[in-house]
């Protein structure tokens, strides 16, 4: 993506109550991005970059980027009235067929409202250019089925206990050609950084340009997977450069004739795909830091309501049926329900900080969280689920020093580990049985995400296992 502005600005407090001082991991200036602030900011740089088509885009229940395209004719008109769209469209499983839901009236419509700040040209695709939406109803006011808005809720709940959200996704791909990956090295082999050097510097540039930080990159475990951390970012901002960072990641390899798949586990027998998501409660500073170092209790009581909601949560954070061929255990997927510092096979991990920057680079990573899910949902419920943990003061106990694979199941038990769903169909049981997660969600996304969840759990079983690997990484 191509920068909008001549002049890039520090990051600001936005609507969404996000504040953009010192953020973990920046050991230093917060990441700096030019945003338009404005529809005629978007006019003019759309006539500038002699801009053909600019979408309108939303990511819908099951995490795929879907939009409308406006001609640069018709964007002016556009900006003010949002772009139509059938409700329906949320309520489209996996297989693209919209699932009946009792109340939800799907002859009506609502609008795309293209955000002017996250205006960028997309460097995959000359003449184009992309906003990111918020869906409205007709009158103007934020749909219940819009996933912007649930985070935008989550934020504005945290900033009622007096915090700020700052989150980065850690997500892996792996690159395909012709079907099969792109190269076999080993976990940080030099050889496959030399593989993959012309497209990964490619797409560093292009995330770069569009105000999205690259923190590192290096090959990852899995043959063709790879990995690109982003720098932290308040929570709305946190969302919208993951999805950013898919649409360009896969953008620019199809233009170099390779194919790059955030699916859990894009062909059998692979090791499979994470999506990390990084989180820390900023106030004064950074409210999981401890004064002395270590984690401080207002940490402690959110990785205890993390926990707690951890059943419900794998409905929004590991979204797929696919999902559960990756969420096992021994595959550092984070699949045992429990904490631990740099314990890759915890469900939280507490990574270790920086040198120079203790305070400001302490975070919880959760692990079980892949790329089915939607970005805006899954940082909304790990909110409300932290915040909970907050409110009510609870306990994580202590966190779990030993590998739990080397443990016996009644020896998990004795030390409170517990063991996430095993199937979509679980994590969907769990997620209707958690009645803060299904309170948040609110109505119509709580019956429209159940329905579209038992709709692929329904429609992939009837698929062969080829055709299913191939749904996932064909989306995904």
């Amino acid at each position: 993506m191509t920068s909008v502005t001549a002049t890039p600005t520090p990051l600001a407090a936005g609507p969404d109550g996000d504040s953009g001082g010192a953020l973990p991991g920046s050991a230093g200036e917060p990441p700096r991005r030019s945003t338009p602030a404005r529809a005629a900011d978007v006019l003019e740089l759309v006539e500038r970059h002699d801009v053909e088509i600019v979408r309108f885009l939303w990511v819908d229940h099951n995490g795929i980027v879907r939009g409308k395209g406006v001609s640069r004719e018709s964007l002016p008109g556009r900006l003010r009235s949002g772009v139509p769209l059938s409700v329906g469209r949320q309520a489209a499983s996996l297989l693209d067929q919209a699932q009946p839901v009792p109340g939800f009236a799907v002859m009506d419509e609502v609008r795309i409202a293209g955000d002017p700040g996250t205006l960028a040209l997309l460097p995959h695709a000359p003449g184009s250019a992309a906003l990111l939406g918020d869906l409205l109803t007709r009158d103007g006011t934020p749909w219940g089925a819009c996933p912007r808005a649930f985070l935008r809720d989550a934020v504005a709940d945290a900033a009622r206990e007096g915090y700020a959200v700052v989150a980065a996704f850690e997500p892996e791909f792996t690159l395909l050609r012709d079907g099969a990956p792109l190269d076999d090295g080993l976990t940080l082999d030099n050889e496959a950084f030399d593989v993959t050097n012309d497209y990964v510097i490619a797409l560093v540039r292009a995330l770069r340009s569009a105000g999205v930080a690259v923190e590192q990159y290096h090959p990852e475990t899995s043959p063709g997977q790879h990995e690109v951390t982003v720098r932290p970012a308040p929570a709305l901002r946190a969302a919208d450069n993951h999805v950013w960072q898919r649409m360009i990641t896969r953008g620019l390899a199809r233009r170099r004739g390779l194919h790059a798949t955030f699916a859990p586990v894009p062909l059998a027998g692979l090791r499979g795909n994470g999506n990390h998501l990084h989180v820390s409660l900023w106030r004064d500073g950074n409210a999981f830091a401890a004064p002395g170092g270590g984690l401080s209790d207002v940490a402690h009581h959110f990785i205890a309501g993390v926990l707690a909601h951890l059943p419900g949560l794998s409905a929004l954070l590991c979204a797929g049926v696919n999902s559960y061929t990756r969420l096992m255990r021994g595959k550092w997927a984070g699949a045992y329900g429990c904490y631990g510092f740099d314990n890759r096979e915890a469900a939280v991990r507490v990574p270790s900080v920086l040198g120079g920057d203790e305070s400001g680079t302490t975070n919880v990573e959760i692990k079980p969280c892949d790329g089915t899910a939607n970005p805006y949902l899954a940082l909304g419920a790990v909110i409300h689920a932290g915040l909970d943990g907050v409110r009510r003061r609870l306990d994580p106990g202590p966190p779990l020093t030993v590998d739990p694979n080397t443990l016996s199941d009644a020896e998990l038990r004795r030390r409170g580990v517990t063991t996430l769903p095993g199937s979509l169909a679980e994590a969907v049981d769990a997620l209707e049985r958690d009645d803060l997660l299904m309170s948040v969600l609110g109505s119509p996304r709580r019956e429209l995400y159940t329905a579209i969840k038992r709709a692929d759990v329904r429609d992939l079983a009837a698929l062969p296992e080829s055709e299913a690997y191939a749904v996932y990484h064909t989306r995904f």
